[in-house]
């Protein structure tokens, strides 16, 4: 079976069950009053091998006390959702990895050193920091990519400050770096193009890998023109080790499937075709908005949270384009979520059932390997809306043409199964 392209389903979402929802929100007669586009600022990467010292969070509170008043309010974000109890098929999905064992929702940002050493997953290299602290980004700027390598252990011992700062201004406030050097070769020559408030989210919220040979952080794509869901799958299926196997992530014990864990793929979906707000906003825009403090002083709030629990941005800014924006988030997170479910047991169906064919003995030879392909092409694609945490808003277009997507592949590997 020939697969469709995400650029050939896009055009058709429509005829699915957002129909009405995506038309609400990307039709133009529902949005006659235009938007002033964010004015576009262009980030600055940071130097490598300079000998950088963090300068932790806390140092710029005086200096910059509602930026950091609202940093702290992160800490209210503490509720953590178990995702393997919700989602029960997970285990089989990811069995073999440890997203199987332990995988619960993201607290707020100031939560990510005790939620990443007290993880009930494996994690015993340095590299598991990546997102995680100033402390191990500036020691790779400083150091390369050996620190990528190194033990978990080791570096854990030299953090002194979570998520803050540092990853979005170096040691210059007010500035945007992007000091992943690893989003910055990714981006290549698009550099320039690309907002810094996106390409700032852009360092965590990506869809990235661990080389298998030096564990360094990379992302799989260059450039903004390769950064589809089909272009990445393409790209991370390109890679092949010295003994010919297939790049993966782990492989599934009881079928042969070399499976590939998406991350989170927040600004792949929210800058890919399909997206009705990259031209005219950024992240910030709606997860930093502009807030006025009580001395009448705007500044950039930085509580990362929902636009949807900020009623001020809402009425002032969304209410501009949606009668009722809450509504429409809402009942495509709904319909989302439903697809996501629909597939994910039907994804651990097929896992079971290929499993059950090779065991019988009548699943071999070149229908195997078409299965395993077909098996491990849906579940990227399922995953790659799974793992995104907006649940269709940022992009429910480019949403549900990966869920299509899955579907397909999922529909080849079963008929290999039965023999058709």
């Amino acid at each position: 079976m020939e697969k469709s392209t995400i650029k050939e389903y896009l055009p058709f979402t429509g005829l699915f069950v957002m129909a009405a929802v995506l038309g609400a929100i990307a039709d133009p007669v529902e949005q006659p009053r235009p938007f002033a586009p964010s004015p576009f600022v262009e980030a600055k990467p940071a130097e490598e091998g300079t000998g950088v010292v963090l300068i932790r969070s806390d140092e710029w509170a005086e200096q910059y006390p509602n930026e950091y008043m609202t940093y702290l309010m992160n800490n209210e974000n503490d509720e953590v959702t178990d995702y393997i109890e919700e989602n029960p098929y997970i285990r089989t999905l990811y069995e073999g990895y440890g997203f199987a064992v332990s995988y619960g929702s993201a607290r707020g940002h100031t939560f990510v050193i005790e939620d990443v050493t007290s993880t009930g997953r494996p994690h015993k290299l340095a590299n598991c920091f990546t997102c995680k602290t100033g402390d191990f980004t500036a020691k790779v700027l400083n150091e390369g990519t050996s620190a990528y390598a190194m033990d978990f252990a080791d570096m854990e011992v030299q953090v002194t400050d979570a998520f803050g700062c540092f990853h979005c201004h170096a040691n210059e406030p007010g500035v945007i770096y992007v000091t992943h050097p690893y989003v910055t070769a990714a981006i290549g020559d698009d550099f320039v193009n690309v907002n810094a408030a996106n390409l700032s989210c852009a360092q965590c919220h990506t869809e990235y890998y661990f080389d298998p040979v030096t564990k360094e952080t990379k992302v799989a794509y260059h450039g903004l023109g390769q950064m589809s869901p089909e272009d990445i799958l393409a790209y991370e299926n390109s890679l092949v080790d010295a003994e010919g196997n297939l790049f993966c992530d782990w492989v599934d014990a009881d079928t042969g499937v070399r499976k590939l864990k998406v991350q989170h793929p927040e600004f792949e979906t929210f800058m890919g075709e399909g997206s009705i707000h990259m031209a005219q906003m950024t992240c910030a825009d709606c997860h930093m908005a502009q807030t006025r403090a009580e001395d009448g002083t705007m500044f950039t709030n930085h509580n990362w949270t929902s636009p949807l629990e900020n009623p001020e941005l809402i009425r002032n800014t969304c209410s501009q384009c949606h009668q009722d924006l809450t509504a429409q988030v809402r009942t495509i997170q709904a319909a989302t979520r439903e697809r996501e479910n629909e597939l994910g047991y039907a994804l651990e169906q097929l896992d079971k059932d290929m499993a059950a064919a090779i065991e019988a003995g009548t699943l071999n030879g070149e229908a195997l390997e078409q299965a395993r392909t077909a098996s491990r092409n849906a579940q990227f694609y399922w995953d790659f809306v799974f793992v995104e945490n907006s649940e269709g808003a940022h992009n429910s277009r480019l949403t549900n043409a990966c869920l299509d997507q899955a579907q397909a592949y999922l529909d080849e590997a079963n008929a290999c199964i039965q023999g058709q």
